[in-house]
């Protein structure tokens, strides 16, 4: 589990290619203390398992369905990747819940400066939209984003001063592709409210809250 909050920007040191895969190295150093073969680094939303360490990078195997489903394909020899460690169990929970998982990628359509803000605007699958509320949380490249507005096409997040300087927003250009990861809290009222005798059912209707006490 992440709270969202990185803790250094690293840089892509080697890209192994597989037929359908790949083994990243990222060179870092924060977040080599206390880790250990066998943990889990959130990589730019992506948590991947750390396979190989020594005092200046890791190295993680990166497989088909991730590449397929995250923004971890676009990576190139130098590309900035955000970095945070697991959260430890008395550590101060900043962010929300972030399980490294993501839902699917969104591209950047505007990056706009607003007095000491920047406003990112997103363009997002409908599949990602309808988990995505104004004032809820979302996860951008493992980064803990407050959003701002949402519409059908996409939502916009404003990044504070601090959030560009310590994470790779700063690299960030209209067009790129970014990691998003939805609040998982919405996902699993969903799932608990689907009938389980009826798994083609797709939306709450009020039919269906009446007939269940609401």
């Amino acid at each position: 589990m992440f709270t969202g909050l990185v803790e250094e920007v690293g840089r892509i040191s080697r890209i192994q290619p597989g037929a359908k895969s790949c083994i990243l190295t990222v060179d870092c150093q924060t977040v080599l203390e206390d880790t250990a073969v066998g943990d889990s680094i959130m990589t730019s939303g992506v948590c991947l398992t750390v396979t190989r360490m020594d005092g200046h990078s890791f190295t993680a195997d990166v497989m088909s369905e991730t590449l397929n489903r995250s923004a971890l394909k676009s990576l190139k020899i130098g590309s900035a990747v955000n970095l945070e460690r697991a959260m430890p169990a008395d550590g101060r929970f900043g962010g929300h819940m972030v399980a490294g998982h993501i839902d699917d990628t969104g591209m950047i359509t505007a990056i706009r400066q607003d007095d000491n803000a920047v406003w990112y605007t997103v363009a997002a699958p409908p599949a990602v939209l309808r988990y995505i509320i104004a004032k809820g949380s979302i996860a951008m490249d493992g980064i803990s984003l407050t959003v701002a507005q949402v519409d059908d096409k996409g939502f916009a997040v404003s990044v504070i001063p601090h959030t560009r300087e310590v994470t790779a927003l700063a690299d960030k250009k209209t067009g790129d592709a970014v990691n998003l990861e939805c609040d998982m809290v919405g996902k699993y009222i969903e799932k608990l409210m689907m009938p389980e005798a009826a798994p083609e059912v797709q939306s709450i209707t009020k039919a269906f809250l009446m007939k269940n006490g609401f």
